[in-house]
Order: structure tokens, then C-alpha cells, then sequence
């Protein structure tokens, strides 16, 4: 008989609700809100900050979540009333930062972020109402998409507006290495690449707590993309760079506070399932291009049927087989042709 595999532990047996918070450590708050995609939730952390809170993470924009948050934050409410001090976002995601712009601007409090992370908002917010730019749609072109593929690409254009609100004008910037003072602890932020441009994770050792966003998740992966915006890119080398600084830099003592499904420990363990993922992930497109093949080939023969009908599912599906193909590329391990219409074709060199 042999051991059985390690595997991760969740030490909390319910979920909060909505409206409510459970109380992780002394001073350190777990919320949740709904998100209204197939991926239904986002964790937020709620810190003890002296008179008032730091809150990590904000969730979208959305009815739903305002009614939560003025809830929570009612004198009879679970953070009794106490004023939100600062806003701590991970990255520029909607479900992470929608909801920073209305709590920095009702509690006129500073907005916490790293900088490529705050820019990147501010330029996406600053998309609503455009047209879908050319470089954005050849983009597209040269991955394969038909034709109404693209169309709905340009229909969804600036759609990120609808789930953030406007963020505030000024920020304070988080950097890798930075201590934060927040209530009692000492918080060190640590930077990841690879899901976002400049991610935010936050580690304590008085508590031994790291909130991870979504750096590190126990049950699914974070999506690891290329964007029209930064063609050439190459996020999973960042990815896999950001997975060796977090063992680095945080022991597997540490009880994890992702974004989402629920906190757990094993962070070592799930940091090399997420490398290995990411490894085989390379190797299913690697014996891909025996022969010739757009991304759109790729996205088609590796991805579910589901994922390629549904256009938000294909965006992102893209984006990743993009970001295998760019690491591949900048290995020297690749070819790239092009077509008589545009669409790129990648072979092993």
C-alpha cells in the first residue's frame, strides 16, 4: 500500500452569504459576493485597520453588490458601522476593483494599487463609448476569427465600463517588497505576472495569511492571456516566474485567501500543480503544430465546443493559446507564416 497524494485542505466548513462576514483570524473578515457569470463569486477580505477597515477586493458593479456592501457596512451591520479606510485592490479586474471607485468616493478614502494595474483600468475605463480600434481587430484577424466573431468583438467594445465604476483620480502605489502597517500586522506585497500585468498578493507572517486574488486558486486556474493591446507578450513566462517568487517568499504554513472558491492550505503543492498545469497546457499545442495551424485551429481542437460557441469563453480561450504560442515563439521553438488574409500559421521550427 502507498501514501495517499497530498492534497489541499479547507478548514472552513460554510460560506458566507451576501450580507454577512465570517471572522478568519482576529481583525480579518471573509465576504462574498455574487458575480453574474458562470463563475458566480468573489472572495473580499475585510482587515481591522484602527477605527476603520481595509477592504481587499471590491467585486463588480452591480445593484446586487451595493445592496451587499451597504449592508455590511449598516450600524447594526456585520463591520458595525466602522468607516472602510483605504481600498486595497489585487489588479484591475471588474470583479476586483467595480465597486472601489463608489467606497473610495463615499468614505473619501485613497485607492491602493500597483501602477501598471491602475493605469490599465483607467485606460479600459476610458474605452466606453469608442469604436473598436484597427490594431484590435486585426488582432483578431491574423488568430483566425470569422468574420461575425470579430463583429462581436467590435459590438462588445468598451463593455469593461459597465462593470467598474469610475475609479478615483489619484492613487497610492503598492509595490513588490512594500510593508504595509494595517491595524496590528505587518503586510508584506508581494508582485505576480502572468494574469493580470502587476498583481497584488499580500502575506502576514504574525497571522501567516496570504491573500492571493487570483494568483493562486485552489480549485481552477487563472486565466493567462494575450491582448490586442500587447500582441507580443509573453505572460506565461511571467506566470511561471510569479509561481517560484511565491515559494520563495511565503512558506506552506500559510493559510490562503483566494479569490475565489475557498481559503485553504497546501500552497506549495498548489503552486506546482498550477506550473504543471500551465507545462501541459504548452505540450497539448506543442503537438499541435506538426503542420501549419491558426490560433483559432488551436482554440477549436483544444477547448470544448462550449468555450468556442460562447464569445466571452472565445475571447479568453484565445488569449491563452496566444500566451502558449508566445512562449513557445520567444523560445525559438516556432515558425510564424502568414496567410493571403491575414491569419497567422505556426509550425514547430
Amino acid at each position: 500500500m502507498t501514501d495517499a497524494a497530498p492534497a489541499l485542505s479547507y478548514p472552513f466548513a460554510h460560506l458566507p452569504l451576501p450580507e454577512q462576514a465570517i471572522e478568519i483570524k482576529p481583525g480579518v473578515l471573509w465576504l462574498r459576493m455574487p458575480l453574474p457569470f458562470s463563475l458566480d463569486h468573489i472572495n473580499l477580505w475585510v482587515l481591522s485597520d484602527g477605527a476603520g477597515w481595509a477592504v481587499v477586493d471590491t467585486g463588480i458593479r452591480s445593484v446586487d453588490v451595493m445592496n451587499a456592501w451597504l449592508a455590511l457596512l449598516a450600524p447594526q451591520g456585520p463591520l458595525a458601522g466602522r468607516p472602510v479606510s483605504r481600498v486595497m485592490a489585487t489588479h484591475m479586474h471588474p470583479d476586483h476593483v467595480g465597486m472601489a471607485g463608489w467606497l473610495t468616493r463615499r468614505f473619501d478614502c485613497a485607492l491602493w494599487m500597483t501602477r501598471d494595474e491602475y493605469l490599465s483600468g483607467r485606460v479600459m475605463l476610458s474605452e466606453a463609448g469608442q469604436q473598436a480600434p484597427a490594431d484590435g481587430v486585426r488582432f483578431y484577424q491574423r488568430a483566425g476569427w470569422r468574420d461575425t466573431e470579430v463583429d462581436e468583438y467590435r459590438a462588445r467594445f468598451g463593455d469593461f465600463g459597465k462593470m467598474v465604476h469610475p475609479l478615483p483620480d489619484s492613487f497610492v502605489r503598492l509595490t513588490d517588497g512594500q510593508m504595509l502597517r494595517i491595524g496590528n500586522q505587518e503586510w508584506e506585497v508581494i508582485v505576480g505576472t502572468g494574469h493580470s500585468p502587476e498583481h497584488a498578493c499580500f502575506y502576514t507572517r504574525e497571522l501567516d495569511l496570504l491573500i492571493s486574488g487570483d494568483q493562486v486558486l485552489p480549485r481552477i486556474s487563472s486565466n493567462t492571456s494575450v491582448d490586442a493591446t500587447e500582441p507580443h507578450a509573453n505572460p506565461l513566462q511571467g506566470w511561471l516566474d510569479s509561481i517560484d517568487r511565491l515559494q520563495q517568499r511565503v512558506p506552506e504554513s500559510a493559510l490562503v485567501l483566494p479569490a475565489h472558491n475557498e481559503p485553504f492550505y497546501g500552497l506549495h503543492l498548489r503552486l506546482e500543480q498550477l506550473r504543471e498545469s500551465a507545462m501541459k497546457g504548452t505540450e497539448r499545442v506543442r503537438q499541435q503544430l506538426v503542420q501549419p495551424v491558426r490560433t483559432i485551429d488551436l482554440v477549436r481542437s483544444l477547448y470544448r465546443t462550449s468555450v468556442v460557441a460562447e464569445h466571452m469563453h472565445l475571447f479568453l480561450a484565445t488569449g491563452e493559446t496566444l500566451a502558449h504560442l508566445n512562449y513557445l515563439d520567444q523560445r525559438g521553438e516556432i515558425v510564424l507564416t502568414e496567410d493571403e488574409d491575414g491569419a497567422v500559421r505556426y509550425r514547430l521550427a
